[in-house]
């Protein structure tokens, strides 16, 4: 294929968008829903920009159906969307709140009116409160009680949805949660990101299972990882070796025992000192190697890493928020370092190399297992112009370059099956708050107006088409 061709795609591939519950949906309070670990940090002073919180985000609870139709109109053929735990099931125990469930139910129904194709990820990060209050993930329990509520959540909407991810990018949830303490639910403790991570992990396990029990057969069930692209500064032995450690903890503590049936051996010899991982009980790991009909994969930017250097300070930019505590344990010491090259407004580098590095490595992986990229995408500075529209070529620039890089890893035999860009809305950004934009389609926080960027144009005919064109 020359350069100055358009890259066709498989005629099946499912071009979609991604949201996460409590970062669109607003409604706080509203129809018996109680309070989520992001709730709560939000309104930790200090914690989120500005003091931003979820409360209102894009009210998408009261304008779901303006937005339905907004995908409609952009051609999208399928939306990724999370269930707020805490709007279904409270205090994460016990019956349903019906009315949370009715919400779930009629958005999937006028997804399926409009020829979008539903797909429900069940945990994006906002565990309710009262479970956090009883020990939150470190606990064990809360693996149980996510099984019940995948279990009722599975029984309300098997019957319109097909596609489930059990929980998205686990690592942020425990390594960012419970290490760093840059997201909810901001606690610092090195043990607490081991057990977490494993109650996760088992989490998954058992909510495969839970999902399985109710669902019809011709439903597929998967997790979406953010593995880590970890590339050492130099060649040198210390150097490798500190990309290993950083890739053992962001990715292969999930992978392991979920795709492989055990944790590696090399994660556990890193940790000791942290942890001599007790929490792991006979039959665990089996428990969590549950079949799955795909793999989902968050990318947005390489990582690189070095051995510590006499005398450095080490580095905290390892992209995830900047807090006194690492994340890394028992490799606190590897030093992260910017990487040269076009960045995005997170900070990030615009690499696209680090996607098909990630599709690449999970084909040999997993050879038999699809994978989706379920998040994808670019934050910048979007501004609207006098007659009301938002010009964003750095966007469609990063786009253009992923989706080359997807094709291209299609090329090469990868079995690739669809694309979720994030985000379809400008939205709240977790710890920063409304002020990055992921979003394609602009939304102003004050009016909660809606306004298609250009990106959103180009990305519906790229979609419409399943032609990526030259060039760019």
């Amino acid at each position: 294929m020359t350069e100055n061709q358009p890259r066709v795609f498989p005629p099946d591939f499912l071009w979609g968008s991604a949201t996460a519950s409590y970062q669109i949906e607003g409604a706080a309070r509203e129809d018996g829903r109680t309070p989520s670990i992001w709730d709560t940090f939000s309104r930790t002073p200090g914690k989120v920009h500005a003091g931003h919180t979820g409360d209102v985000a894009c009210d998408h609870y009261h304008r779901w159906q303006d937005d339905v139709r907004l995908m409609a109109e952009l051609g999208l053929g399928a939306y990724r969307f999370s269930v707020s735990w805490s709007r279904v099931q409270p205090t994460g125990r016990g019956p349903a709140v019906q009315r949370g469930l009715d919400f779930y139910r009629s958005l999937a129904d006028g997804l399926l009116e409009r020829g979008v194709v539903p797909a429900i990820t069940l945990y994006h990060w906002d565990l309710p409160q009262d479970l956090e209050d009883a020990g939150g993930w470190p606990e064990r329990e809360t693996a149980q009680r996510f099984a019940e509520y995948a279990h009722i959540v599975g029984e309300a909407l098997g019957d319109r949805v097909t596609s489930w991810i059990t929980l998205n990018e686990p690592f942020c949830s425990a390594f960012l949660g419970y290490g760093s303490g840059v997201h909810a639910p901001g606690r610092t403790e090195s043990e607490a990101v081991l057990k977490a991570s494993h109650h996760l992990n088992l989490a998954h396990g058992l909510g495969v299972q839970a999902l399985r029990s109710v669902l019809p057969r011709n439903a597929e069930v998967g997790i979406t990882f953010n593995p880590v692209v970890a590339r050492p500064k130099t060649d040198s032995p210390g150097d490798q070796d500190a990309a290993r450690r950083i890739d053992a903890l962001q990715t292969r503590i999930f992978t392991g025992p979920v795709l492989h049936g055990g944790y590696p051996d090399d994660l556990r010899r890193d940790t000791a000192r942290a942890s001599d991982w007790s929490f792991v009980r006979d039959g665990d790991e089996a428990l969590i190697h549950q079949p799955l009909d795909f793999l989902g994969l968050n990318y947005y930017t390489p990582t690189v890493v070095s051995a510590p250097t006499e005398g450095a300070k080490i580095a905290r930019n390892d992209g995830h928020g900047s807090s006194e505590h690492s994340p890394w344990v028992g490799s606190e010491d590897v030093e992260f370092h910017l990487a040269p090259g076009e960045r995005t407004d997170m900070g990030w580098v615009i690499d696209p190399t680090g996607l098909a590095e990630l599709l690449t490595r999970f084909q040999r992986e997993v050879p038999n297992l699809p994978l989706y990229i379920t998040e994808n995408g670019a934050a910048f500075d979007d501004k609207m112009d006098a007659a009301g529209a938002v010009h964003d070529p750095d966007r469609i620039a990063y786009l253009h370059g992923h989706l080359t890089a997807v094709h291209q890893a299609i090329e090469q035999g990868v079995d690739v099956r669809g694309y979720f860009l994030w985000s379809l809305l400008d939205n709240f950004e977790w710890a920063y708050g409304y002020s990055k934009r992921f979003g394609v389609v602009h939304v102003d926080f004050d009016t909660l107006q809606r306004t298609p960027k250009a990106s959103a144009r180009w990305y519906a005919g790229v979609a419409g088409s399943g032609r990526l064109p030259a060039g760019g």
